[in-house]
């Protein structure tokens, strides 16, 4: 069973809404895993334009999402280049815009405020309408519940809410979490999760781990 074709994408038939993002993305700013959908009345296609936003190339931030992961109508993904500046007297972006304003700027001033890349783990499920700042990174497993704007950083299978969001509990104990992390089940081969699915679909670990 060797499943979907990841490179599909529109995987749902009769439901064009729904699609695999890794054919459709192919800026060199976003690496998308495998299997990994948006669900959009508009269509999956416009997900770089409408969900991956002040993507500006000189910036140099990298968006990564993760295989096996759900992500609803409305996703935001704020990039670096709407940062501004914060430790001058004004926080406007004079150097951008040339005509000689850029003489004399220091590029270490302006990119101070910088976050890094951001960076969602596998099978990881956003909700509708979340936005998530430039340089989060959220943890493998994780939920992160509608609406929800997510500033700082979020463990693996945390569920996670509110503006900004916080952890509202983990999906499961620590123990449990530890040994989902080490099944990493995300990096196996097509067939074996197919031949499994039914087994991931129940938290059946003694079906799971040492799976062939």
């Amino acid at each position: 069973m060797h499943g979907p074709d990841p490179q599909n994408p529109h995987p749902l038939a009769g439901h064009e809404r729904v699609g695999f993002l890794k054919p459709l993305v192919t800026a060199e700013n976003v690496e998308i895993g495998e299997y990994t959908y948006y669900d959009d009345p508009e269509g999956p296609a416009g997900f770089y334009g409408r969900c991956v936003l002040y993507h500006y190339p000189f910036v140099g931030d990298v968006l990564r999402i993760g295989k096996f992961c759900a992500l609803a109508t409305g996703v935001k993904f704020i990039m670096n280049g709407a940062n501004h500046a914060m430790g001058g007297v004004s926080t406007y972006p004079f150097n951008i815009f040339g005509g000689g304003w850029e003489e004399g700027f220091d590029p270490a001033e302006w990119s101070a405020g910088h976050k890094g890349d951001t960076e969602i783990g596998h099978d990881v499920w956003i909700g509708y309408g979340v936005t998530i700042m430039p340089g989060v990174k959220i943890g493998h497993g994780a939920i992160i519940a509608s609406k929800s704007v997510v500033t700082g950083d979020i463990p693996p299978y945390a569920i996670a809410g509110g503006n900004p969001a916080k952890v509202i509990r983990s999906r499961f104990d620590e123990k449990t979490v530890e040994r989902l992390l080490a099944l990493s089940w995300w990096d196996w081969p097509p067939e074996k999760i197919g031949r499994h699915a039914r087994a991931l679909g129940r938290m059946d670990f003694e079906a799971l781990e040492g799976a062939e």
